[in-house]
């Protein structure tokens, strides 16, 4: 049983898309993606610059676009068995498993980072860090201490702590004991209640789209649990915005589940690193290029 993998903000990379428009089936795909969204995506992703897919309103729909249009090529018709997504990756694991049409998905990730950027524009200055390592018990004190959320527990000693950026700046002069500590280049703090504006915009869109039942296991990001309805699946996604990712949970329900193979699709590498620490032994394939294809088809075919 393969799961598929939809990665979340901060896997983009300049260019990242300009291998893959050699194949004419994604470049289709990417086009109508495209327009759904009402972000050029194809120029974002083989033309922008570092800075300019860091921002909240960009990454989102491309990223959510890279995802569709790779596990499109990778999937042909078929639905993944399990289909899982980190943060924003969950709109685009939600559209592989048939619970939102692709452009749906491409509408409603276009609302949620442009309202996700214009909540961190109004609050007071706020950012995020990853934490790597140290003692549990240590970083969560640490992060109650500043007044911090664990805004992503990301699983294989890594969580990312989100809140105000003085409170963050604090956290990073003083790590906690045997723990690097790693502004990251974000807009604000995600997955906080500064994103509670957000959340609402969100709900607004998504009254206007008729979600159906996931064609496969597809599993929430909030507590790893399988989602059987697609209302269900549509309001988690709503309320995820403001609450936090917990991807710990998703590789951990992924192991009760059998999963005997990971395949991540583009831009592949992020989730299937942390695979590696914490689902040991079960072999994955990132998408990184479309070179990457053939051996995440021969996973697929060799657990069918």
């Amino acid at each position: 049983m393969i799961a598929i993998l939809c990665p979340g903000q901060g896997a983009q990379t300049p260019g990242m898309l300009t291998p893959w428009l050699e194949l004419p089936e994604v470049a289709a795909s990417l086009a109508a993606l495209a327009d759904a969204s009402g972000v050029d995506v194809v120029r974002h992703g083989t033309e922008s610059d570092a800075d300019t897919i860091r921002d909240t309103a960009v990454a989102q729909p491309l990223l959510v676009a890279t995802a569709i249009a790779t596990g499109r090529a990778l999937l042909g018709g078929t639905t993944p068995a399990i289909a899982a997504g980190h943060s924003v990756g969950e709109l685009g694991a939600a559209a592989l498993a048939g619970v939102l049409t692709d452009a749906d998905a491409m509408r409603l990730v276009a609302v949620r980072g442009a309202a996700m950027a214009a909540a961190a524009a109004a609050s007071e200055p706020t950012s995020m860090a990853a934490v790597l390592g140290g003692d549990a018990a240590e970083v969560a004190a640490a992060l109650e201490l500043h007044g911090l959320t664990p805004a992503n527990v990301n699983g294989g000693g890594q969580v990312v702590a989100a809140g105000a950026k003085a409170a963050i700046d604090a956290l990073v002069a003083a790590p906690p004991a045997r723990a690097r500590v790693i502004e990251l280049q974000v807009a604000g703090a995600f997955h906080t209640t500064y994103m509670v504006p957000a959340v609402a915009e969100l709900h607004a869109a998504a009254g206007e789209v008729a979600p159906a039942n996931p064609r496969g296991v597809l599993l929430s990001n909030a507590d790893g649990a399988p989602v059987a309805d697609g209302a269900d699946a549509l309001a988690r996604i709503v309320r995820q915005v403001a609450n936090p990712v917990r991807w710990d949970l998703c590789m951990e329900a992924m192991l009760q589940l059998g999963v005997t193979g990971l395949i991540e699709v583009a831009p592949g590498g992020v989730l299937t690193g942390l695979a590696k620490r914490a689902m040991k032994g079960i072999p994955a394939v990132a998408l990184k290029t479309p070179d990457d294809l053939s051996a995440a088809r021969e996973l697929l075919e060799n657990a069918a």
